[in-house]
């Protein structure tokens, strides 16, 4: 799955990302890219319904913001605000039935509202994920 991230962070010219599965009902860090040590500790294990990547696994939608620093929205964490970016996005990885089964985020170091077609390709990239990992 390290693999994948860093082509998926390469592709969308970002400078973070993550791959959280959903394991025994909580979000379970599986790959990381670009995440200061103490904040992997933080996002390790994930709570459904908490910050951008448990937000996205409970309403299983993408979950973004143009800047996780200035964010009062109430889905960013302190945990992602430590890590020094701005522009996010969290998509679902969904298994066949179309459920989420886990969450991609990418992060850039700069103000960023994700486009319709950027959320669709990383869609897209989550989608083909959950296929390679075999869910």
């Amino acid at each position: 799955m390290q693999a994948d991230l860093e082509r998926i962070v390469k592709a969308f010219g970002a400078d973070s990302g993550t791959i959280h599965l959903l394991e025994g009902g909580v979000l379970v860090l599986k790959a990381h890219l670009g995440l200061p040590p103490p904040v992997v500790e933080i996002v390790r294990t994930v709570p459904v319904g908490k910050g951008m990547a448990g937000l996205c696994a409970e309403r299983n939608e993408p979950v973004s913001s143009c800047n996780i620093q200035t964010d009062t929205t109430g889905d960013v964490r302190p945990g992602a605000k430590a890590t020094a970016q701005q522009g996010a996005i969290v998509v679902p990885i969904r298994d066949g039935s179309g459920q989420a089964r886990g969450a991609l985020g990418i992060a850039v170091r700069r103000e960023h509202d994700y486009s319709a077609d950027e959320t669709a390709r990383l869609l897209g990239e989550a989608g083909r994920l959950h296929v390679h990992t075999g869910g």
